[in-house]
């Protein structure tokens, strides 16, 4: 399929995108990137156009109006919107992209021409509604080729080109490995595999999410801060985009086990919770992502005294992580072998392929698996891999509880402070979990202490004292930002001088999905969209400066930095 990537500066109420999707032929792709200072009322868009099955799309996936980039696809994945929030200025150097045409409100500035110049392919097309004189001759400065249109005071142009054109992407060889079936690999198969890719599944163990995946519940919910810093905006892109993903997949609590029952996070004391309600106040959220509760609104929501009220997420609450694995590979179909109970240990480049190979076989054979593309998502089995063993990653063990129903109250949402409590599940409530820098795979009566003491201290009268010793040990791969690892993979050895993250070198067709750490369920969606569009060669659901934060790259060019 041919893909067309629009870029509208002023969105407004979507006419244009509208024009451009529903007349889009059957062999077409479309992605619109639109900037616009706020999320618009989809009353407004569904009131242009006019299509109840589109307008279903839009109202099931349409955004929270918060600031950042939010992708929605559309028609199967053959349409791509996204949203880009925030004041134009601050927006359009974000964007990393192949135009091949802009829509041009009166409104652009003539100081940012060049900066269309920079995403436009050669030959593109700009339409720019009564543009003024400054703007035209920004234009053609710029390299754009300016014609009045006859009976308006409109201006069409077409980029022929004031920089050296960088060359298109190859189209990619639609074959890849991914290694590891945890919430990374599922996610990652599920993605490739929706965009058109044939997905060779490698896993150690006989079923998927056996490893940091396989709790009996995970929690997602956003984070927040007063500076709007870089982990509160990548958790916010990502938790709103697991929303969406969710949502297609058919629904939590449906397509798979969970709820979107809310979560409740305590304010620690006096202080944080002054914190708390500051941060409310300063980005006034809407009340659907996150809202200040006083201690007796908060108390009554959860059926108990709580001393200093919270942060409330609406839309937040639990998941089965291996049940939503199930659900994303389920998802593959036909396109996604699966290659269970081996082992990958080793990686070799031949010509323009990877080889996979794992234990001894009867016979001497130890490939598992060929292709062009590998994606590493073990989590710290990629330091056992000689081409990712140089990556930062740790494994923090996390010890969970888990408490019998009958012995705890019936909890209408999770709530967490300095850990979390999940409302049952198949008659099981989970408490947890633990940060612990060792290798003990066996559940340890100090650890099921503490989190006892953390039950009892979110819980004003809950006594669980006394529960006998049950739960799971989980390690939790991080690198020491706690941002994870999403993309081309260094190349350690060849590393000479390097000055910023595109002179890093990488090993080819070698990517990671790595360093979730506690927030997989969140993280996995979205980097799995990030590095297909980088495989894809489309335009990242992300900020420069944000996917810059989770380049692999990253250790080496400050490692390199420091030393030089």
């Amino acid at each position: 399929m041919t893909r067309r990537v629009v870029l509208d500066t002023e969105f407004g109420h979507g006419e244009r995108f509208l024009a451009e999707w529903r007349p889009l032929p059957q062999q077409g792709m479309l992605h619109y990137l639109a900037v616009t200072p706020q999320v618009p009322s989809v009353d407004a868009m569904a009131a242009v156009l006019a299509d109840p099955l589109a307008d279903a799309q839009l109202r099931a996936l349409w955004p929270l109006n918060v600031p950042g980039f939010h992708r929605i696809l559309l028609d199967d994945g053959r349409v791509t919107l996204d949203l880009l929030v925030g004041a134009l200025v601050a927006v359009l150097p974000q964007i990393a992209a192949r135009v091949d045409a802009f829509h041009v409100a009166a409104s652009f500035p003539a100081a940012l021409a060049r900066s269309l110049s920079k995403l436009a392919v050669l030959g593109a097309t700009l339409d720019a509604q009564s543009p003024d004189e400054a703007l035209a001759w920004a234009l053609t400065s710029a390299g754009f080729a300016c014609q009045a249109v006859d009976g308006t005071h409109d201006l069409r142009a077409v980029y022929q080109g004031r920089k050296p054109q960088a060359e298109a992407p190859p189209e990619p060889v639609r074959r890849a490995i991914v290694i590891g079936a945890g919430l990374a690999g599922s996610s990652a198969c599920q993605r490739l595999c929706a965009s058109g890719w044939q997905v060779t599944l490698v896993e150690r163990h006989a079923a998927p999410a056996q490893e940091a995946s396989g709790n009996l519940a995970g929690i997602f919910m956003p984070l927040l801060s007063k500076d709007d810093n870089i982990p509160t905006r990548l958790s916010r892109a990502a938790y709103l985009h697991a929303l969406r993903l969710w949502q297609r997949l058919g629904g939590v609590g449906t397509a798979f086990s969970g709820a979107r029952c809310g979560v409740l996070q305590l304010a620690r004391d006096a202080a944080h919770a002054q914190v708390q309600r500051d941060v409310i106040a300063a980005w006034n959220y809407p009340a659907d992502y996150a809202r200040w509760l006083d201690a007796a609104a908060a108390g009554a929501l959860l059926g108990r005294a709580t001393p200093h009220g919270g942060w409330l997420f609406g839309q937040g609450g639990w998941v089965h992580p291996a049940s939503l694995c199930a659900a994303l590979l389920a998802a593959c179909g036909a396109q996604l072998q699966r290659v269970f109970c081996a082992e990958a240990l080793t990686l070799h480049r031949v010509g323009d392929e990877w080889q996979v190979h794992g234990q001894p076989q009867p016979g001497g054979a130890t490939l598992i698996a060929q292709a062009p593309t590998v994606v590493l998502a073990n989590g710290t089995g990629a330091r056992a891999l000689a081409q990712s063993a140089d990556l930062p990653l740790s494994a923090l063990r996390g010890q969970v509880t888990h408490l019998a129903a009958a012995t705890m109250p019936a909890l209408p949402l999770v709530v967490c402070r300095e850990a979390y409590v999940t409302p049952a599940g198949n008659g099981i409530v989970s408490a947890g979990a633990t940060y612990d820098n060792d290798d003990d795979p066996l559940l340890r009566a100090a650890s099921q202490h503490e989190n006892l003491e953390r039950v009892a201290e979110i819980l004003d009268g809950v006594d669980v004292a006394g529960a006998p010793l049950a739960g799971r040990v989980g390690f939790r791969c991080a690198a020491p930002d706690r941002l994870p690892l999403a993309g081309a993979l260094p190349d350690y050895p060849n590393a000479g001088r390097l000055e910023r993250l595109r002179d890093v070198p990488r090993h080819p067709g070698l990517y990671g999905l790595l360093g979730y750490a506690s927030r997989g369920l969140i993280w996995a969606p979205l980097m799995a969209e990030l590095l297909v569009s980088q495989l894809e060669g489309a335009p990242p659901p992300l900020e420069v400066s944000l996917a810059a934060a989770l380049d692999p790259g990253r250790f080496l060019l400050k490692a390199r930095r420091r030393s030089q």
